[in-house]
């Protein structure tokens, strides 16, 4: 679940969707009917071939992959890609045969599926098979907005600065305008991921190409926002006040009351609010909801119960972040009885105030033992809301806490058959519960697995190994000399003060 600090606020998702641009990173979704039903079978089978040839050299897996008699076409291809987001080499081997035109199908990848391999292999930071993806995107000709957008992201994601720079000032050469919306997407890309200072230095040394803009400067408050900085956040919103190059507009005001919460000044965006009513520039449901949350963090619920009621009054009609905000809170504190009366409230009023996954993962999150977890999960079911990655690795989370071991194999199973997993959190948990439980080798047997996958583990997880690695060799009575020993000390010490912090939180 994303934590009130996580760069993907709601702030943030409401500044992107003004944007033309396909600038999210999630798997495409394609409508429901028949033929998407058939898709998904053949997906699972494309999906079992690969883990069972996994071990198998590239070329004898394409040759299993060419006895397939299924028809390939861009669902297909795509459903299969996206039942590994987190394992890139059967995604990369079935792309290639894909694209390679050995499939006796006569069929050729769209830009979609290009696209969808694109943000797998960037994901897993193997850009070397990511250019070599995109180069045959150039050849073909089929480089869009879209892929445009994936790269750039990814370059950012993994810290790579001025490769994403040089990216952007490529669009001409990639057949794409260098227009200001593209822009804005570079100045993104770099806010996301906390590169602010690198993306302010770009918005004033191009101005004489991109002129000044309010949803800029949006981006650019965002992003000190993001990185937790108030004193940036201050200094770019009286130079947006005072300046007037450009008028704040209503996400200006919400992404500064945004971070006003964030750094605990509840009080302060509080005012900023009512001012907000008061000039005429009425707050939307996002920023009600910022509030909320930042009074509900503040322990302040009755005045976060307060503006609920008002929104309502004043025609600022509430959505599922709205009661997922009180919800996740309430839970916090056992408030059970007013949860549950929210949630027969989203129930009765559909629509966009529906629950969905997130609704789902904190009522599990207050769930005090296995068996309130089926009756949670059929009230879900019941209503339409699906299981998602992130539900997996709580259920995972959950199971390995209350060491219901069947359970924890039968979850693997489902994720990975749903195409969801597992990911890096998930072998996270897998490996710290049972090595919490005193089950060494199966945790190895994860971090093995993990590795062998491409994935590259958690700092604490990493210092977790190293500890697991000392307590093999005692096992085994393998001699150490005193300099291995008070490393190995060392080392379980700073497992432990982490373990002991992470509890704390």
């Amino acid at each position: 679940m994303l934590s009130r600090f996580h760069p993907l606020s709601l702030l943030s998702r409401e500044i992107q969707r003004n944007f033309k641009y396909h600038f999210t990173t999630q798997p495409v979704t394609y409508p429901s009917d028949s033929r998407s039903v058939l898709s998904d079978n053949d997906a699972c089978t494309y999906q079992n071939l690969l883990k069972f040839q996994a071990h198998k050299p590239t070329d004898e897996i394409q040759r299993s992959l060419e006895q397939s008699s299924l028809s390939l076409n861009d669902d297909l291809v795509i459903s299969v890609l996206q039942r590994h987001r987190s394992d890139w080499k059967p995604a990369y081997v079935f792309f290639n045969w894909v694209s390679g035109g050995r499939n006796g199908s006569g069929y050729f990848p769209g830009a979609d599926a290009y696209n969808e391999v694109l943000d797998i292999l960037g994901r897993m930071s193997r850009f070397q098979e990511l250019t070599q993806v995109f180069d045959e995107m150039r050849k073909r000709n089929i480089v869009n907005e879209r892929t445009y957008a994936i790269v750039l992201n990814r370059y950012a994601a993994a810290h790579k600065v001025e490769e994403a720079i040089e990216f952007f000032n490529k669009r001409k050469e990639l057949g794409l305008e260098p227009n200001l919306v593209s822009f804005q997407t570079l100045l993104m890309c770099l806010c996301r991921y906390k590169h602010i200072e690198a993306a302010e230095f770009l918005f004033h040394s191009r101005q004489n190409e991109f002129p000044i803009e309010i949803k800029t400067m949006n981006i650019i408050l965002n992003g000190w926002c993001v990185l937790g900085s108030l004193r940036e956040a201050k200094r770019l919103w009286k130079d947006i006040v005072s300046s007037g190059k450009c008028k704040p507009d209503r996400f200006t005001y919400g992404t500064f009351i945004n971070s006003l919460t964030k750094a605990g000044k509840a009080t302060t965006a509080l005012k900023l609010f009512r001012a907000m009513w008061e000039m005429g520039c009425d707050p939307d449901v996002t920023i009600c909801n910022c509030v909320i949350d930042g009074l509900c963090f503040k322990k302040r619920i009755p005045e976060a119960l307060a503006i609920f009621q008002e929104m309502n009054e004043r025609g600022c009609l509430p959505n599922v972040a709205t009661y997922n905000t009180l919800i996740k809170h309430l839970c916090k504190i056992r408030r059970m009885e007013k949860v549950y009366e929210l949630l027969d409230e989203m129930e009765q009023k559909g629509g966009s105030c529906l629950p969905n996954a997130r609704t789902c993962g904190f009522l599990l999150k207050s769930a005090k033992n296995a068996e309130e977890v089926p009756v949670i999960l059929l009230r879900m079911e019941r209503i339409g809301s699906k299981l998602t990655g992130d539900t997996y690795n709580l259920l995972l989370r959950l199971f390995m806490d209350w060491d219901h071991q069947e359970r924890v194999k039968s979850l693997w199973g489902e994720m990975e058959r749903d195409g969801l997993g597992p990911d890096r959190r998930s072998y996270t948990v897998m490996i710290h519960g049972h090595c919490d439980k005193g089950r060494i080798e199966e945790a190895m047997y994860y971090f093995n697995e993990m590795t062998s996958k491409g994935m590259v583990p958690e700092p604490r997880t990493k210092i977790l190994v190293d500890v697991m690695n000392i307590r093999l060799k005692e096992r085994l009575g393998e001699p150490r000399d005193t300099r291995v020993m008070k490393r190995d000390r060392r080392l379980q010490l700073q497992y432990e003060a982490r373990r002991k912090n992470g509890k704390e939180r």
